[in-house]
């Protein structure tokens, strides 16, 4: 996407991530907008410091990216806009798990803009892994079979383990036409093409391959930052390492269905039960 206005970019890291200067997040511009969409877009995560973004004004922005979601489980900020979610850590909302959000929805966020409200004084930065650069960087065997699997995500973190859906392992940004890997270590359950035991070989490997240091960014927040995070392509990971209050107000844009190439193989039946599945259940 090309624009003529020029912004204050500055890459927090070399795998993703950049802050933004230069933009009034309340009073947006078209051409404001189209820079920042297309900074997004490139790096994957993007942070604005010292926006001063009322919950008017954070639904607003939220709907340039398209239709918003009314998440079914987290409280809301009030009656008046049931739009904006709140994050309290003192209320249990730390999500200190690796995880891309809502993978088990039949449509998958593509984006959410995070508003920090209240800050701890040290700790509770956020990180972000380029998974992207983690699909690029594993063998090209391993990326061949990936690309015909898929994985089932549920809510079951939530308490709706019936809450469920099968994606592709491996997804094609519809923006860019780049793959990334599309399994997450809070809501992935299982590649169904696979035996179990080797389903939960293969996620536990992808997991601890995709959160090494090389593919993330880490950023750390003040009173008034925003941050907006391309859902498609990412996962995160708050770090619990605080004790003071941590308020989130956060806008989640819907409007994806997660897209590959399709699966190779069925869904594994076994002809018969070996003597090892037996055992193990």
């Amino acid at each position: 996407m090309s624009t003529n206005l020029a912004l204050d970019v500055r890459p927090v890291s070399g795998a993703l991530g950049a802050e933004i200067g230069g933009l009034d997040l309340e009073h947006l511009t078209d051409g404001g907008f189209e820079a920042l969409h297309a900074a997004l877009i490139e790096h994957h995560v993007v942070f604005l410091p010292d926006q001063r973004l009322s919950p008017d004004g954070h639904v607003a922005l939220a709907r340039r990216f398209g239709e918003i979601e009314i998440h079914p489980f987290i409280p809301k900020l009030d009656d008046a806009h049931p739009e904006v979610v709140v994050l309290d850590g003192d209320h249990g909302a730390r999500a200190d798990v690796w995880h891309t959000d809502v993978t088990w929805s039949e449509h998958p966020p593509i984006a959410s803009i995070l508003h920090m409200v209240v800050c701890p004084t040290r700790g509770g930065d956020t990180m972000f892994t380029n998974q992207h650069l983690v699909y690029e960087s594993l063998s090209a065997p391993m990326r061949d079979l990936l690309d015909v699997l898929t994985a089932v995500h549920t809510a079951a973190v939530f308490g709706h383990p019936e809450q469920a859906i099968e994606h592709p392992a491996v997804r094609v940004h519809p923006e860019t036409g780049r793959r990334s890997l599309y399994v997450n270590r809070q809501f992935t359950s299982h590649t169904p093409q696979l035996r179990r035991a080797e389903s939960d070989v293969l996620l536990a490997h992808l997991y601890s391959f995709s959160e090494q240091p090389q593919f993330q960014c880490r950023y750390g927040w003040a009173p008034g930052s925003v941050g907006i995070w391309d859902n498609r392509c990412t996962q995160h990971y708050a770090v619990n390492d605080y004790d003071e209050p941590r308020v989130i107000h956060r806008v989640t844009i819907l409007g994806d269905d997660p897209q590959g190439s399709p699966p190779r193989w069925g869904d594994y039946t076994p002809s018969r039960v070996s003597a090892s599945e037996a055992y193990f259940g």
